[in-house]
C-alpha cells in the first residue's frame, strides 16, 4: 500500500514537472520560433505569411556590428570575471571548513536583491556626482570629476558586478574537489608552485573554468538593462536589439528571429562545453 502511494505521488510530481515544462518552456519557445518565420503587421503585430526575411536581415552590417560589439564586451567581462573569480574561489576553497559556509552565504547575499536595483546603485556610485568621484576629490587624487558613466568600460564593469558570482561558484566547486594528493606528488617530484598551478591545478579545474565562462558569457550578451543604464545608446548589447524590436519598434518577427539566433549561439557554446568536458574527462581517465 505504501509502495503504491509512493508511485502515485511520484507519477503526480513527474506529470506536474512535465506539464510545467511544456506550458512555460516548450510552448513559449515554439511560439517564438513560429513567430520568427512570419511577417510584421502594423495592425495585428504579426501576419501569418511565411518568410525568411527576418533571418536574412541578421546579415545586415548594422546588426552584425551590434552582435560583434556585444560578443566583444561579453568576452571582456568574462575574462575579467575569470581573472578576479579564480583567485577568490581558490582562497575560498582553502579556507577552514567552518568559515566556508559564511563566505558562500556572503557571496550569495547579493542575489537577494534584484539585479536592476544593484545596477542603479552602481550607477549612483560611479556617476559624476557619485560617491567615488566625491571621495577622489576629497582625497585630492583628481581635480575634476571623472566621466565614468556611459562608456563601454562602464558596461563591462556592470556586467562583471552582476555576473561575478556565476564565475566563482563553479570554480569553487572544481577547486574544492581537487585531490590534494596530486599537489603533494607534484611537490615531491620537484615542481615549484608555478609549475604545479599551470600543469596540475588548471587542467584539473578546467571543467569549472569552462562552466564559469559559459555562465558569464551567455547572459552577458543579453543583459540589455546594463547597457541601457551604464552605457547609453552607443553601447548596445544584442539584448537591447531584441528588447527594442519587441517593445519599441513592434517588429515581433524580427525580434523573435534575433532571439532564436542568440539561443542557437548559446546552444553551440554549450555543445562546445559538453565536448570539451567529455574530452578532459577522457584524458584524465586515460592518465
Amino acid at each position: 500500500m505504501i509502495i503504491r502511494k509512493h508511485k502515485i505521488l511520484q507519477n503526480v510530481i513527474i506529470t506536474g514537472v512535465v506539464a510545467w515544462l511544456l506550458l512555460f518552456v516548450f510552448l513559449p519557445n515554439l511560439m517564438i520560433i513560429g513567430t520568427s518565420f512570419f511577417t510584421r503587421s502594423d495592425t495585428n503585430l504579426v501576419d501569418l505569411v511565411f518568410t525568411w526575411d527576418n533571418y536574412i536581415r541578421l546579415s545586415d552590417p548594422m546588426y552584425a556590428q551590434v552582435m560583434l560589439h556585444s560578443l566583444n564586451m561579453a568576452l571582456i567581462a568574462t575574462f575579467f570575471c575569470l581573472v578576479i573569480g579564480y583567485p577568490f574561489a581558490f582562497i575560498l576553497a582553502r579556507l577552514p571548513k567552518r568559515i566556508q559556509p559564511l563566505m558562500l552565504f556572503l557571496l550569495i547575499v547579493p542575489f537577494w536583491t534584484n539585479s536592476l536595483i544593484r545596477i542603479y546603485g552602481l550607477k549612483v556610485f560611479l556617476s559624476t556626482k557619485g560617491y567615488l568621484n566625491d571621495f577622489l576629490l576629497w582625497v585630492g587624487i583628481i581635480d575634476k570629476p571623472l566621466k565614468l558613466m556611459y562608456t563601454p568600460e562602464a558596461v563591462v564593469l556592470g556586467l562583471i558586478y552582476i555576473l561575478l558570482p556565476f564565475m566563482v561558484m563553479p570554480l569553487y566547486s572544481s577547486i574544492e574537489k581537487l585531490d590534494k594528493s596530486y599537489l603533494e606528488a607534484a611537490r615531491d617530484l620537484g615542481a615549484n608552485k608555478c609549475q604545479t598551478f599551470v600543469k596540475i591545478i588548471i587542467p584539473l579545474t578546467m571543467p569549472g573554468i569552462i562552466a564559469g565562462c559559459l555562465l558569464v558569457l551567455l547572459p552577458a550578451m543579453g543583459l540589455f538593462y546594463v547597457a541601457d543604464l551604464m552605457g547609453g545608446a552607443k553601447n548596445l548589447l544584442i539584448g537591447n536589439v531584441i528588447k527594442s524590436q519587441f517593445l519599441n519598434i513592434r517588429d515581433w518577427p524580427f525580434g523573435a528571429a534575433t532571439s532564436i539566433f542568440l539561443t542557437v549561439m548559446m546552444g553551440l557554446l554549450l555543445y562546445v562545453y559538453y565536448r570539451a568536458a567529455k574530452l578532459l574527462n577522457k584524458k584524465a581517465y586515460e592518465e
